[in-house]
Formats: C-alpha cells, structure tokens, sequence
C-alpha cells in the first residue's frame, strides 16, 4: 500500500467516525432536548422488542421530525459533493459545480412554476426534478451540436441556458401573488430541509441511489479523463461513453438533491476541493471522500441552521456564509486550486 492510499484509509476512517458523532448529536440537539440514550432506545424500538421508556414527544420529536431531517441531510450532502468532484473531473475544471449545466436553475424554474400552480409540496419536488433534468438535456442537446471542443461547448452551453431559466424564474416572481406564492418561491430558493418526511426520503431515494451507485463503481475510471481521449482509448475505455454516463449520474444525484431541499449552493464546489487537499486527486479515493465529507458538512450547517436563532435559518443561506470563505481560504493558502 502506498503512502497516498494509508492516508487516504485514514482520513475515510476518520470521516466516518465525524459523521457517525454528528449522526448521533444531531438527535439530541433541538429546542426539545432527547438525550442520546433515550434517542438510541427510540432507534432501536422497531427492530428490538424494546420497553417504552420514553414519552410521546419524545418519539415523535426523534422518529418523525429529526430522523427524515438528519438522513435527509447526509443524502444531500453526499449527492451534491459527490457530483461536484464528478464534474470537475469531467471537465477539468477546478470551479465545476453540480449546477455547471443548469442543473440549479431549471430546478428553480421548475418549483416556481409548481407553486404558481398550487400542485402542494409534492407537486413541487417532482416539478423541480423534471425541470432540473429537462435542462440539462438542453444543454446536452445544444452543447453537442455545436462546433468545436464539445466539453467547452457543454459549458458554455449550461451558461446561456442557466441564465435564461433564470429570468424566467425572475418572470415567474414578478407575477406571483406577493402575500403567499412569492414568498414560498423565495424561501425554496433559499434551501431548507424543514418539515421532511420519511415519505420525502423514500420517494427521492432511489433516483439518488441510481445516481450514487454507478459513480462509486466507475470511480477508479474517471482518473482516465485526465489523461485525454487518445490515452483513454489506448487503455481500452471509451472517454465520450465515460463522459456521459458521469454526467448522467451526476445530473441524476444533483436535481433529485434540489427538487427535496431546494437550493443548496457551494457543497459541491468546496468540499471536493478539501478532499483533494486531503487525499489527492486519485478518485478511486476522492469521491468516497467526498461523499463523506459532503454528508457531514450538509449535517453540520443543518444542526446549525436549526439551532443558532429563535428561528430556522434556511441551509441555502449558511452554506454560503460558511463555505465561501472557506473556499476563499483554500485558494489563498497554496495559491490558488490546481
């Protein structure tokens, strides 16, 4: 084993047992405390023939209101992290986010049309989900018909079309009722992760899953792409074929993630750049990493969101206060991301 695969076991490790603490905590911070023993009783209730010990409030605050939350938030973050690192890997491009090909913005389009409509929650997570990946199938479409470098023209493509999803939504604001729909729209657009259900999770799960699982197998491949299509081929893999199906994957994990939470901006930009700092750029080890660190990251912000004022301060808002100047901090300490 070499020195860069030790360390990397030891940081994957060590993000496991962060994300494992944070798991636990999270149950027992709120405005109305469970300790952890009664939370890992209430836990284990429906799998072990356990004694009541704990009092109604109790159960519900632990089994329907902080669970779906906390599970929630590890789905999202792992997702949006895992997709950013995919995508900078796609495009070889350090500043790649999930919402590089529009991602974000048809979502955003796609839940503002769905409130203006009254479709209610459910409604609106589908509409957000369609629309994201209806985007993205654009700009797929536009960036391959174009002349030139088709990976340039994906992102330039995802530019122009992000930005006319974006005055529509701007539209969409403009004519909505401004005592209920407009207010609804801007809170979505801001990110949150209140009033989950385990149904939200249920329903979201599998497009995450089907997303997630083909980029963990396929890891190992994606160091390939740094390489070139020319080298890629001379070592048997098809680097358009592996493109696409990275992109799929990532655009799959990236707008099942905003159509449930809304908008969740930086996750994939600075916690693949922190798992690089710590483990290298080898993916076979970056995306686990990643993946860890985004669920713990997205947990960390959402036990802050919930528990640093009277009232929720929606995610969307303390991902960027918290990562924009960590990404800051990133580049100036060793001169910028390479």
């Amino acid at each position: 084993m070499s020195k860069t695969e030790h360390t990397g076991g030891r940081v994957l490790l060590a993000l496991g047992v962060l994300l494992a603490a944070l798991f636990v905590l999270s149950f027992c911070l709120g405005r109305y405390g469970v300790d952890a023993g009664t939370t890992c009783r209430i836990l284990l209730s429906p799998l072990l023939p356990l004694e009541p010990t704990w009092t109604d409030h109790e159960y519900t605050a632990v089994m329907n209101i902080r669970l779906p939350r906390i599970v929630l938030a590890c789905l999202v973050g792992c997702c949006l992290s895992s997709a950013g690192a995919a995508y900078q890997g796609v495009f070889q491009n350090p500043m790649a986010s999930p919402d590089v090909l529009g991602a974000s913005s048809g979502a955003s389009f796609g839940a503002a049309l769905a409130i203006l409509a009254g479709v209610g929650n459910q409604g609106t997570t589908l509409s957000a989900f369609f629309w994201s990946l209806a985007t993205v199938v654009l700009v797929y479409l536009v960036g391959q018909r174009a002349p030139g470098d088709r990976v340039l023209n994906l992102v330039l493509a995802g530019m122009v079309i992000s930005s006319l999803f974006t005055a529509a939504t701007s539209y969409l604001k403009l004519v909505a009722d401004p005592t209920n729909q407009l207010p609804e729209i801007t809170y979505w657009l801001m990110g949150s992760l209140s009033g989950t259900r385990l149904a939200d999770v249920a329903r979201i799960a599998p497009a995450m899953a089907a997303g997630l699982l083909p980029l963990f197998l396929l890891r190992w491949k994606l160091n390939l792409l740094t390489l070139g299509d020319d080298e890629a081929r001379a070592m048997g893999v098809n680097a358009p074929r592996l493109r696409f199906l990275t992109v799929v994957c990532a655009t799959l994990v990236t707008a099942a993630s905003i159509a449930v939470s809304g908008m969740i901006g930086w996750v994939g930009l600075v916690v693949p750049h922190l798992c690089r700092k710590l483990v290298g750029s080898n993916f076979r080890v970056l995306l686990p990493c990643s993946m860890l660190a985004g669920a713990a990251f997205l947990l960390l912000v959402d036990n802050l969101s919930r528990n640093l004022l009277a009232t929720e301060i929606p995610i969307g808002i303390l991902t960027a206060f918290t990562g924009a100047p960590f990404f800051l901090y990133l580049m100036l300490r060793k001169g910028g991301a390479r």
